[in-house]
């Protein structure tokens, strides 16, 4: 028995990634984005400040010669995500990535988790990613090809981590949930969808720069004896995003050390 062909996804020598989160000075989102623009990405960098947004895109544009576009998007507001993705579809080369990095963390406990402080996380780690990756799918099935890639968290895998607790790691495993439906039900349209879930990543979220003996705590459970930088996330990204990776749909890779090893 034959099986259907599913429609022709053509590869396109230009293409455009939009990465979230992607204008904090030290993190992931900024890395990948300098990392995608490095290997020829025209780059949209969404993040809640247009103006930190805009410098970051500009950085880009002028280091590497790419098309990059800088735009200031709280992705818990649908109609802000919507303008967007539309900004982006018009105004750079055909969108084919998305990294969906923006996230926020909650160092709070369980038994003192409040409503607020579960919808300040749940909004945007889980609701935001939702509407971002919604309007870019479309964007990506009108032209039978796309990469998406959620960036998770050990924390979901190992139930909490150093510094996000209930909240995060809840927010994070529906990441990894997403993305696997996602992969089942885009594939048709040529769209992959992944996760990564970095681990001890040395990042603001962490509450700044590690302390000598905050790294000493750290080092105890990593067999590779370092913590995590930024870059080595971002080449795990890159990797997801290629045309070359199109057989990878609904898998997650651990950035971790081996901090947790499934």
């Amino acid at each position: 028995m034959s099986l259907a062909p599913y429609p022709a996804s053509a590869f396109p020598k230009e293409r455009t990634a939009i990465v979230t989160g992607a204008a904090s000075e030290r993190g992931i989102g900024r890395a990948t984005a300098h990392h995608l623009a490095r290997h020829g990405w025209a780059v949209a960098v969404l993040d809640r400040e247009h103006s930190a947004s805009q410098a970051v895109a500009e950085e880009i544009a002028g280091t590497y010669g790419v098309p990059a576009l800088g735009i200031g998007a709280d992705i818990s507001d649908r109609s802000a995500v919507a303008d967007a993705v539309a900004r982006v579809d018009a105004g750079l080369p055909q969108l084919v990535g998305l990294v969906n990095n923006a996230g926020i963390s909650s160092p709070v406990p369980f038994l003192e988790v409040s409503d607020e402080e579960w919808r300040r996380v749940i909004d945007v780690n889980l609701t935001g990613t939702f509407h971002i990756t919604q309007e870019a799918a479309k964007v990506m099935a009108r032209h039978s090809v796309g990469r998406i890639v959620n960036i998770s968290s050990a924390s979901a895998q190992r139930g909490g981590g150093v510094y996000g607790r209930a909240a995060y790691s809840a927010s994070k495993a529906g990441l990894l949930g997403m993305a696997r439906t996602l992969a089942r039900e885009l594939g048709q349209h040529g769209i992959t969808a992944n996760s990564v879930s970095p681990g001890s990543i040395d990042t603001d979220i962490m509450g700044g720069r590690l302390s000598d003996d905050r790294k000493s705590m750290l080092l105890q459970e990593l067999p590779v004896g370092r913590i995590g930088t930024v870059d080595d996330v971002a080449h795990v990204i890159e990797f997801l995003l290629r045309e070359e990776s199109g057989y990878l749909t609904g898998v997650t890779y651990d950035v971790n050390g081996g901090s947790h090893i499934a």
